[in-house]
């Protein structure tokens, strides 16, 4: 699944090239997680005038509403003066005077929404519950360890549920608690001030570099270049089972945890 870098990198990919473009046109293809919410002629003539994310979800945003864009599981955008003609999983297609951005989704989780605007009841039930952007500025690490110091459940766990920080998802999640010496399966609330302050700057420091290095192309993401990403090659843990830990040597391990796998040192990250 597309994690908060994949879509950080896909929009800087196009935000700049898009920005200015009048719609043309936007066509649909098979049915997506979630419907348009309008005709699709309503928004020729519109501009565009920037495209912004908001954890997972992209947010192009017109000179008379917004459309929320989600990658899904297996979703990637394109965006070109020229595309090829359409393939049987390309179900978007954004024509604009500067080029067309595409969507193609081969599972179908991903999805295309218009709001009239983000204070829209449907913007709302998308994005209202997201907690704290990780690479912005309302990350503050006092109020992260408050957080924490309400949830019993598993760090790890907590860190996937994207209301207390967003967009820290399974592979992140991984590299950024064995950053930090936290094994997964540790309580929230037992992290004190310190380690969850080290828990902090480890979540900055993972996906600024996630971002620098494209993402992670496990399968078949590319940004909207259609450039792959290069983080799992510096992954530290993530995917990692049975090969030596790159800091001690031991074995790293693997373990579910909410029908996603986990990995982790046993010697690096204690409880």
């Amino acid at each position: 699944m597309p994690e908060l870098p994949e879509v950080e990198v896909t929009r800087r990919s196009f935000a700049d090239r898009i920005t200015g473009a009048r719609v043309l046109a936007l066509s649909m293809g098979k049915a997506l997680r979630w419907p348009l919410g309008c005709e699709p002629a309503m928004l020729a003539g519109r501009l565009v005038r920037a495209v912004d994310r908001r954890g997972k979800y992209l947010l192009v945003q017109l000179d008379e509403g917004v459309l929320l864009v989600h990658l899904g599981m297996s979703g990637s955008l394109q965006f070109a003066p020229n595309l090829p003609p359409r393939g049987v999983h390309d179900h978007v297609e954004l024509q604009t005077s500067l080029g067309t951005l595409r969507l193609h989704d081969p599972r179908r989780f991903g999805a295309v929404v218009y709001a009239p605007s983000l204070d829209d009841a449907r913007a709302v039930k998308l994005l209202g519950g997201l907690g704290v952007e990780p690479l912005g500025p309302g990350f503050d690490p006092l109020a992260f360890h408050r957080a924490l110091q309400l949830r019993r459940a598993p760090i790890k766990q907590v860190l996937m549920a994207g209301d207390i920080v967003v967009g820290v998802g399974n592979i992140y999640a991984s590299e950024a608690l064995f950053m930090a010496g936290i094994h997964p399966a540790l309580r929230a609330d037992r992290l004190s001030k310190p380690r969850a302050a080290r828990l902090h700057g480890a979540i900055v420091t993972v996906l600024q570099r996630a971002v620098v290095l494209g993402g992670s192309t496990l399968r078949d993401f590319s940004s909207a270049e259609g450039k792959s990403g290069y983080f799992q090659l510096d992954a530290m843990v993530y995917g990692r089972e049975g090969l030596p830990c790159r800091v001690c040597g031991t074995p790293v391990k693997a373990m579910r945890q909410g029908q996603r796998s986990t990995f982790f040192c046993t010697a690096c990250q204690k409880r």
